[in-house]
């Protein structure tokens, strides 16, 4: 009891900052290929506020210009966790001088980048015994560097060891008092293709919340699963949230539930699939899946064991319960009635074997002048492609394999074979888009790089000098 008591208190941390907290965004909000990583606290519209070490520990690292997060100090704490603080204006004198040191080293000017100026990247790399700090040290001054669009700190809590992304309210318990529960706007049914409808529809279909019980009647038969467009909100603030839990019961029995408290970083991508990622690139707002597609391996969701799924097959009136949670307790329900009702079911349209990729198995794609091979664990679910191919005339031929936006989990290979030969194979690369670079390698013919969206289109290119 002892021993459980004080792990719990050495797992608490105190504010960055020395006024009252408001947050611009919380843990785990859903983005295009990402979840927020952590909080954004707010420093009252102006750069140049302290901001101090959340525990004791040791820097161990200070970037600049990577990842998006402008100036950032890694404080690393013997509980097992490191926090990470973003977009800072400046460094403390000892902090600068490490910096200055580093870029000295690597014959750069001594400047950092607190106006989102062109910069040369820092990675610095630092031994536990030069910067230690104590719990509320001065390390730095907030700013909006990097990928900012207001002044404000990013704050992150990573375990050491897994660099997995933890929720930094777990273990600042006294940072926000809010007693505002989340909000859900409207649901969504996605009748499984060939296996149900929703109100006579084999069709995606959304329906506003403008109550928390909706009386209207809804028809399904089949297999039907669901999704919900829910924010949280804290008082004093205008902003909206990610939701930290969610749980959908059907006459009683849990079919979903999520808890957003931790994400390993490899599943960052895996948002794509638990969101809705083609109808928030059509009306930028993210419906949340209440069923889980089977190759997504996100841990915070879990499901019944037909994922979610929810099979109406029985003519009688089916109650469903959505229930939004934050991390202050706060809680809201929203319910409606589905009546199973018998209804034709179109079948499903037959794919075309040779041009679909299977989110189980190893896929090897090949077209004249193109390879494509997508490994397993990179696909959410099976995924028919419509390739196209152009010629432009250029070194390649332009490639693509699906008509809109689909993005994979992680890396894919892919190989365009050069249609012309060229004096200087070293600069070669693969162009997305037409204009953004793909790393890539030249070998007999053939370039080859890395892609993570098989709706883009891609061709070989020069490299920018």
């Amino acid at each position: 009891m002892l021993t459980s008591l004080l792990l719990a208190v050495s797992l608490q941390f105190s504010s960055p900052v020395n006024y009252p907290v408001s947050l611009a965004g919380n843990f785990g909000e859903p983005r295009p290929h990402h979840f927020h990583g952590g909080i954004d606290v707010k420093t009252q519209q102006a750069v140049g506020k302290p901001i101090f070490s959340i525990g004791e520990g040791y820097v161990s690292r200070i970037t600049i210009g990577i990842s998006g997060f402008g100036n950032a100090v890694y404080v690393q704490h013997p509980n097992g966790y490191t926090s990470v603080y973003c977009h800072l204006k400046d460094f403390v004198p000892v902090l600068r001088a490490v910096v200055s040191r580093h870029r000295k080293a690597n014959g750069q000017s001594d400047i950092i980048d607190e106006y989102k100026k062109p910069s040369p990247p820092a990675d610095i790399i630092l031994p536990p015994s030069e910067c230690p700090v104590s719990e509320g040290q001065l390390i730095a001054i907030s700013g909006n560097t990097g990928s900012s669009q207001a002044p404000h700190l990013h704050l992150e809590l990573h375990e050491t060891k897994s660099w997995d992304m933890v929720d930094p309210l777990d273990f600042l318990p006294d940072l926000i008092k809010d007693t505002t529960p989340p909000m859900a706007h409207a649901f969504k049914a996605y009748p499984v293709m060939g296996e149900g409808v929703f109100c006579e529809s084999p069709v995606q279909q959304w329906f506003p919340f403008n109550t928390h019980h909706l009386d209207r009647p809804f028809t399904a038969w089949g297999k039907v699963g669901f999704g919900i467009w829910a924010n949280d909100y804290m008082e004093e603030s205008y902003n909206k949230y990610g939701i930290r839990k969610t749980e959908l019961m059907v006459d009683d029995e849990l079919v979903f539930s999520s808890d957003v408290d931790k994400i390993p970083m490899d599943c960052n991508r895996m948002v794509n699939s638990w969101g809705d990622y083609p109808f928030f690139r059509y009306a930028s707002v993210w419906f949340m899946k209440s069923f889980i597609e089977p190759g997504n391996t996100l841990p915070v969701i879990h499901a019944n064991a037909n994922r979610g799924i929810v099979d109406f097959n029985e003519e009688r009136d089916y109650r469903l319960v959505y229930t939004l949670s934050d991390k202050f307790g706060n809680q809201s329900q929203y319910t409606f009635v589905v009546r199973g009702k018998k209804q034709t079911i179109p079948p499903k349209r037959t794919q075309h074997a040779p041009w679909v990729l299977h989110w189980d198995r190893m896929n090897n794609f090949q077209l004249p002048g193109v390879q494509l091979m997508v490994r397993r664990g990179l696909l959410p679910d099976d995924v028919e492609m419509n390739p196209t191919i152009v010629s432009k005339g250029g070194l390649s031929k332009v490639y693509r394999f699906t008509d809109v936006s689909y993005p994979l989990f992680n890396w894919a290979t892919l190989s365009i074979r050069l249609d012309r030969e060229v004096k200087d194979t070293d600069h070669l690369c693969i162009l997305c888009d037409g204009d953004k670079e793909v790393e890539a390698e030249y070998h007999d013919g053939w370039v080859t790089g890395k892609i993570r969206d098989l709706g883009l289109s891609y061709e070989i290119g020069y490299k920018q000098k």
